[in-house]
């Protein structure tokens, strides 16, 4: 994608606080909103300004984009995604309220200001769940619970009855009004705080949501994890978040997992490794060693003269790509162990190999040459 890095738009540095992200998205929108800039490409700049904030001043929308960039906002990235920007998704009334004392009448292709009975996407909900090492390999089902906001049954999601148009905004949803400021006269519209913009009232609001057309709930779902996931990994179950409003659509649910360490192997990717333990005479002579994967135990040949920290690869023997079907591999590394206590024949036996002559050996010839 060849969009401009969000933190470079606003100006700021990555890891930037929220306040210091709201604060620069203050003075930029002040300075390009088409009302006061006229020139040529401001609207764009000001769109373009409001979409880095969108997702900068969204903490789930901001981690995922910390980590993945532009791609998190397409499906696929890190097994995440987001719809795409809407302008209308930022309250910028609620921005520039303590600027100009209200709302601005935004004009974005002949609209004006928010449309509160569009339909709205529910909101998204992050969970964070632990997995075991198998659990993260091999997949798994897991229970959640979490609260998330439904429709309420008593209003059907209207939030009251006896529906009638709102007498303060006459139904638009917004009232109007005109303000002197640093800039001249200006024209601001503000939220309609009788019906809070959807241009409806009712003669009586309703005691379950109290006027809200939704109630929390706690809900118990079932998530497949699939095989192959790994720390720090975010998974999207779309559509199961909170309901949406006026008929828009579900929001989803991001798991984000924290995947426990395995005792003896170690993971890299989709790559095993595994340190084998050998005795002396194992890596000088050779055998056969048993050795635990992922899938079950392997006899592996070791062959004579084994060196320290030497690797062997075990192709297809690690784990699983996320939603493919090829593996990752394990690689062997082997530990010459040096024995600390020895019985006496031990010794013995260690003694007549020392009187052994070993000087062919590539290693001592270099080392005594300086001598």
């Amino acid at each position: 994608m060849n969009k401009k890095d969000y933190y470079e738009v606003l100006g700021l540095s990555k890891g930037a606080s929220d306040e210091e992200i709201k604060r620069a998205f203050r003075k930029l929108a002040k300075q390009y909103h088409p009302d006061v800039n006229k020139e040529p490409g401001a609207e764009e700049k000001f769109k373009e300004i409001g979409e880095a904030y969108a997702v900068l001043s969204d903490p789930q929308k901001k981690a995922s984009y910390d980590q993945y960039g532009h791609a998190a906002f397409s499906n696929g990235a890190g097994g995440a995604g987001f719809s795409g920007f809407n302008m209308d998704d930022i309250d910028l009334g609620d921005i520039f309220g303590d600027l100009f004392g209200g709302g601005f009448g935004f004009n974005f292709g002949g609209s004006r200001g928010r449309n509160s009975n569009r339909p709205i996407k529910g909101e998204d909900s992050l969970v964070k769940i632990n997995l075991a090492f198998e659990e993260a390999v091999f997949g798994c089902k897991k229970e959640i619970k979490l609260d998330l906001n439904e429709e309420c049954k008593k209003c059907h999601g209207k939030g009251g009855f006896d529906e009638h148009t709102c007498s303060t905004c006459n139904g638009h949803g917004r009232v109007v009004s005109q303000q002197n400021s640093l800039f001249g006269v200006f024209q601001t519209q503000t939220t309609c705080p009788d019906c809070r913009g959807k241009g409806k009232d009712f003669k009586e609001k309703c005691s379950e949501c109290r006027g809200n057309g939704q109630v929390k709930a706690m809900k118990e779902i079932t998530i497949t994890i699939p095989e192959g996931v790994d720390n720090g990994m975010q998974q999207r179950i779309s559509g199961k978040g909170s309901a949406g409003l006026n008929g828009g659509p579900n929001g989803d649910i991001y798991i984000e997992f924290k995947v426990k360490d395995h005792d003896i192997f170690e993971r890299d990717g989709e790559d095993i490794y595994l340190e084998v333990p050998l005795t002396i005479t194992e890596a000088v002579l050779g055998c056969k060693k048993e050795i635990p994967t992922l899938t079950g135990n392997v006899i592996l040949d070791v062959k004579a003269g084994t060196q320290n920290l030497e690797k062997v690869k075990l192709k297809g023997k690690g784990v699983k790509h996320v939603n493919s079907s090829s593996k990752g591999d394990m690689f062997v590394v082997f530990n010459v162990v040096i024995p600390s206590k020895l019985n006496r024949k031990q010794k013995e036996l260690f003694k007549a190999l020392h009187e052994t002559d070993l000087d062919d050996e590539t290693e001592f010839k270099k080392f005594k040459k300086y001598l």
